[in-house]
């Protein structure tokens, strides 16, 4: 097996578990800034979902 493919089979599974961890944290703040009690919480859920999913100024 090519160093290349060793190296690109020892960083697909750590991108994977990384990938679901983020959609799983932005999924849980989602539904926290739709679902939460309190109006502040969910004001602040929401900006975290800012942060976490901001997107750059020119992609609109």
């Amino acid at each position: 097996m090519s160093t290349l493919a060793q190296l690109l089979g020892a960083t697909i599974l750590p991108a994977g578990i990384a990938a679901a961890l983020y959609a799983g944290t932005a999924a849980t703040v989602a539904l926290t800034a739709v679902w939460a009690r309190s109006p502040q919480r969910r004001r602040d859920a929401r900006e975290t979902l800012k942060v976490l999913l901001r997107r750059d100024p020119g992609s609109r």
